[in-house]
């Protein structure tokens, strides 16, 4: 599948196929210069003069506290799943500076609310971007493929991280680069430049080459409902900058692999069977290496990052790699120089902050799962799309809050509130979302849930012909709390759970829109929030350290 060609997106110089290169690209051939391992020089540290600072205001802490800080703000950077951004030191204000940023959602549709819990609280979404940009010349070095330099970059790498409204869980879901789905309308900031819906199926990685994250945020959301807080992007030099300051990240392979093939292809990774610590360039090999792993397909190599992942995050939480002063300031400036933010994350205090947030879910408790899918046939062979009922029950579930890891949570049902008005003067505005990536919308459904609705007395129900975006879940908006209990009373109507009805400045009043999960006629049957995280996703928990690679074969030595 190439890079859509909708009339009106102009063309782009270097243009190249979504599905190679990236995290595909040749380490073997086009790898950085011997004898790099990815660590900084130094230069730019503050010297000497940090530890001059005076004592005793309230946003100076002691040595410990010190390393208790950069440690967490590593934490947070490392959960992106290249391996993570690195640290950053709260104190010097001009790793601020470094950071660079941009709009948290490109798309037009805007993200509903959440919910909050009976306590007030509210989960926490992020969504992880690996991007491949040769846009400096350590990415050129590291990413190789030199035909690709200059080229929009492509999301390869893509994350969704669900911190529990009570905090005491965390769920990651990834989605595979080789996905087919079609892609809102994004306007680019930087050049106002709009790129219309895909017409068609487009591969989700190209998604950050019209107009950048913001327009992934977009497309994930579209695909998903499920609203995103805040994302970060990191490239190549990040993942090197992590890997070495944090000592080695332990990884498991079942036999010894070698990614490499007669034409050049693979990461270069080139193991002993058994565990190793991996730091550095090597680092980033696991986490780029699909020849070699498993089937030699994305899914392969997804799973190995959620290795990695979850074996740095238990280095990390160790707590005894990062406390050389000298380090971690090498560490922050890399770091910060790599990494990409929306503009709610933009200084480093905030980022601790969100550290702070991340690190009250224990290991045990975090599970690592990839989004179901199936393999595409004919011109779509090597290409996946989400499994239709495994991957809708896997969004639902990080939509309710509902934890991965089959565990209780402390979650309470959404408050009941009663209808300001009787139903018969309750305006509706009932919309087909049926549309899915493979099928076309149901006709008639918005009617026939329009019918069901007057026949419960809600005689102001209408159809919108206006708007068919496709949604996966049926559910009901509303634009202001005292529409809430009206909404609420429409849901209840029809059997729709509370946790579908989100207050959204998306919509002029309340607004049904029935979704991919309500295709045929009858009462709406809502998919149980207490079922099982379904086993197509693979879910990895973050206290696993038996997790081991099984090897492609042809790529042992």
């Amino acid at each position: 599948m190439g890079r859509s060609s909708t009339p009106g997106e102009g063309t782009r110089p270097r243009v190249r196929h979504a599905g190679q290169l990236g995290w595909d690209d040749d380490l073997y051939t086009n790898g950085p210069a011997p004898g790099r391992d990815g660590r900084g020089t130094g230069a730019d540290r503050e010297g000497p003069g940090h530890g001059g600072r005076r004592r005793g205001t309230s946003h100076r802490h002691g040595k410990r506290g010190k390393r208790r800080i950069l440690r967490w703000v590593a934490y947070v950077l490392a959960l992106v799943i290249l391996g993570g951004a690195g640290a950053g030191y709260l104190y010097y204000e001009h790793l601020n500076g470094n950071l660079k940023k941009a709009d948290l959602t490109l798309g037009d549709k805007k993200m509903a609310d959440h919910k909050a819990n009976a306590a007030g609280q509210t989960p926490l979404n992020i969504l992880l971007i690996g991007s491949d940009a040769r846009d400096s010349k350590e990415n050129q070095k590291l990413g190789g493929a030199k035909d690709t330099f200059g080229a929009p970059p492509l999301a390869d790498v893509q994350m969704l991280l669900h911190l529990s409204a009570d905090r005491s869980n965390m769920s990651v879901i990834s989605m595979p680069r080789d996905t087919l789905l079609q892609i809102p309308k994004c306007t680019d900031p930087k050049t106002d430049h709009v790129y219309p819906a895909t017409t068609g199926l487009a591969m989700t990685n190209e998604t950050l080459g019209r107009g950048g994250p913001g327009c992934t945020v977009a497309t994930w959301y579209e695909l998903t409902g499920i609203t995103i807080d805040h994302f970060m992007m990191i490239d190549f030099a990040g993942v090197v900058s992590m890997a070495d300051a944090i000592g080695g990240v332990p990884v498991c392979v079942k036999g010894n692999v070698y990614s490499h093939t007669r034409d050049g292809k693979g990461s270069g990774l080139k193991l002993e069977e058994g565990t190793t610590k991996v730091k550095g360039k090597q680092a980033l090999q696991w986490l780029r290496t699909r020849y070699g792993f498993e089937d030699g397909t994305d899914l392969g190599r997804t799973h190995a990052q959620h290795m990695y992942m979850n074996s740095m995050v238990r280095e990390l939480r160790k707590g005894t790699k990062l406390t050389d002063p000298g380090k971690l300031m090498d560490l922050a400036e890399a770091a910060t120089k790599a990494l990409t933010v929306d503009k709610g994350l933009d200084t480093v205090k905030k980022l601790y902050d969100l550290a702070g947030e991340l690190k009250k879910a224990p290991t045990k408790r975090i599970t690592m799962t990839t989004m179901p899918n199936v393999y595409g046939t004919g011109v779509n062979k090597g290409r996946v799309f989400p499994m239709p009922v495994d991957a809708d029950q896997l969004f639902q579930m990080v939509r309710d809050d509902v934890p991965l890891d089959g565990k209780a949570s402390k979650r309470k049902a959404p408050t009941a509130k009663e209808p300001t008005s009787p139903v018969a003067e309750i305006p509706v505005s009932v919309r087909n979302g049926t549309r899915t990536d493979t099928e076309y919308p149901v006709k008639g459904r918005a009617t026939a849930v329009q019918e069901l609705l007057t026949g419960k007395g809600f005689t102001q129900a209408e159809v919108d012909t206006q708007h068919t975006e496709a949604t996966a879940r049926t559910g009901v908006l509303f634009p202001s709390v005292d529409m809430e209990g009206n909404a609420q009373a429409v849901a209840k109507a029809l059997g729709i759970p509370l946790t579908a009805v989100k207050k959204s400045t998306d919509v002029s009043g309340i607004t049904l829109t029935v979704g991919a999960d309500w295709r045929e006629d009858g009462d709406y049957s809502a998919p149980s929030a207490a079922e099982k995280t379904p086993e197509s996703a693979r879910a990895l928990n973050g206290d696993d350290e038996t997790a081991c690679m099984d090897i492609q074969p042809g790529f042992g030595w």
